[in-house]
């Protein structure tokens, strides 16, 4: 495996912005320095993500980026990858999500970048739902925006959806994307799509992604203008050091949306339009750069995932329009990896050791109220629980997937999901050590899964509440190797859709982001509704898609 130099990583990005190389004469700036960089950051995120998987982060940017960087990437990285995206499309169906169909587009686009066909993973046709306008326009404008500019990666023609209300063109898409468009000559996420919003505030990362996808279309004079009018107002939003704010506060990634936009329509980034105050948009960017490695999101003092992959692509974005070559979602020159990877159930390269995964010890386990005619929703994982030893029955051997789970009962079948060997402890004075549960809420103690409620208490009889599970599953996700730091954009974007989002508490917040983000939970709803009691079909649907997540099953 290659290994990245974290000081030379540290110190060719610390020389980026100290000696001015990339400054408003950054068009100027030695080939080599760029090149430097980007092999750097690369091995950043090669190090940092060992085991790509499905999701977005750790898996399709991560992908993306090193694929279209050019990095000495061995082929069984990719294979890695496509494996573990065949496990996960079979688990599933073939339905990636019910209604966020960005899902699929990133999943796409990634696959597109190593010379994959999107149209036959584990025998499904990914880019089947693109075809089906209804769904893809429900998100907002970023589900036109990112179906674009996946078919438009590989030139895939445009699939047919027999099962779409409204059958989809690319045409379609462009004109939604314009029929969007703010007054302000911008794009927001929900905004535009009727006359009353049309006076909203456009925010610049939506702003940049609309101009990505919109870049193949310039031909077209409806196109040309808005394209024209993007570039005026994403200008004006542009601060003093070259950067950009994103609700009220600048950040790394708004910078990466507009460095795109602008690589893919071929316009150079010092640009005199974005050069303010001498300072271009690259220069705000590195400006996050962290020592060691990554960028920051918001400029703490911490490398985010998030932030450090797509900070990876601006980059190469840059570096390719640089050397003339394809932009970066101009995909006819992607490298081509073949199949393969490693078995499920071997958990994540980087999970903590005692994880484990549990064997089936009890195959064709089922509850008669949950199996027959009518066949709950949650059957599957229910089951696969079950098989496992995981999660059980009641008294009268029913499953009674309605009822709630009291918190002991949690930490209980989150320690046996985790393969984790139950030990007492003597963190809680509610937690008698003689209880069947007291191994399991020590364990979970022990391990940072739970905390307790006050005053040295755990509460093992009082019932979970959806947000406190997700904080739970969330700390388990990351016992399991899976990367749990959303950052704080990220976590507004997931949340933003519901209706409810701004009252929940700031400590459940990234859990819940989380685990919507990982299909974890299930966000067809409007609203979050957090302190709602989570039942027992939930939870074990919960740790069902976790496991599955994570390698475990």
């Amino acid at each position: 495996m290659k290994a990245i130099k974290k000081s030379a990583a540290a110190f060719v990005l610390a020389l980026c912005i100290l000696t001015g190389l990339f400054t408003g004469v950054q068009a100027q700036a030695p080939d080599s320095v760029l090149a430097r960089a980007v092999e750097e950051m690369a091995g950043y995120i090669y190090e940092t993500v060992k085991s790509p998987q499905v999701g977005s982060t750790g898996g399709e940017w991560a992908v993306l980026g090193l694929a279209r960087s050019g990095y000495d990437v061995p082929d069984e990285y990719y294979q890695t990858y496509y494996t573990a995206l065949e496990d996960y499309v079979r688990a599933c169906g073939g339905k990636l999500h019910d209604r966020k169909y960005t899902e699929y587009s990133r999943v796409v686009i990634a696959l597109s970048s190593i010379g994959r066909d999107a149209r036959n993973v584990a025998g499904y046709d990914l880019t089947k739902p693109l075809g089906d306008y209804d769904k893809t326009v429900w998100q907002g404008v970023n589900g036109p925006v990112w179906a674009l500019i996946a078919l438009d990666s590989r030139d895939y023609p445009m699939p047919e959806n027999p099962e779409a209300k409204t059958q989809a063109t690319r045409q379609m898409y462009v004109d939604r994307i314009l029929d969007c468009q703010l007054s302000d000559g911008g794009w927001s996420l929900r905004g535009g799509a009727s006359a009353d919003l049309k006076g909203g505030e456009s925010d610049p990362d939506i702003t940049g992604m609309a101009l990505q996808a919109l870049a193949k279309y310039g031909e077209q004079p409806r196109v040309k203008k808005a394209i024209e009018a993007a570039l005026e107002c994403l200008s004006a939003k542009q601060d003093e050091q070259g950067g950009f704010s994103s609700w009220g506060k600048s950040n790394s990634e708004s910078c990466v949306q507009a460095i795109m936009a602008l690589c893919e329509l071929g316009i150079s980034i010092d640009d005199p339009r974005f050069v303010k105050n001498g300072n271009t948009i690259l220069d705000s960017l590195m400006s996050y750069c962290v020592q060691g490695g990554g960028f920051q999101h918001d400029g703490d003092s911490n490398s985010n995932q998030m932030a450090s992959e797509q900070g990876l692509c601006a980059l190469v974005a840059v570096q390719r329009a640089k050397e003339g070559r394809n932009s970066f979602y101009r995909m006819g020159d992607a490298v081509t990896a073949k199949g393969g990877g490693s078995a499920s159930g071997a958990g994540l390269a980087n999970k903590h050791a005692d994880v484990k995964a549990c064997p089936v010890t009890d195959a064709g386990k089922t509850f008669d109220d949950i199996s027959g005619r009518r066949a709950h929703a949650d059957r599957a994982a229910i089951e696969a629980l079950a098989a496992r030893e995981i999660i059980g029955g009641m008294d009268d051997g029913l499953f009674h997937p309605d009822e709630t789970m009291s918190r002991a009962q949690f930490a209980a079948i989150v320690v046996r999901a985790l393969g984790l060997t139950p030990k007492a402890g003597s963190e809680f004075s509610d937690v008698p050590a003689g209880e069947w549960y007291a191994a399991y809420v020590g364990t979970a103690s022990k391990y940072g899964i739970i905390t307790g409620v006050g005053d040295g208490k755990f509460n093992p009889g009082g019932t979970i509440t959806k947000q406190e599970a997700s904080v739970m599953v969330t700390r388990a996700a990351k016992l399991c190797g899976m990367d749990t730091d959303l950052g704080s954009a990220a976590v507004r974007d997931v949340l933003a859709q519901f209706s409810d989002y701004v009252k929940t508490p700031e400590w459940a917040r990234q859990g819940l982001a989380f685990c919507y983000s990982e299909g974890i939970l299930d966000d067809s709803g409007a609203a979050v509704e957090g302190t709602a009691v989570v039942k027992r079909c939930e939870i074990a649907r919960m740790l069902f898609v976790l496991l599955e997540s994570a390698r475990l099953l």
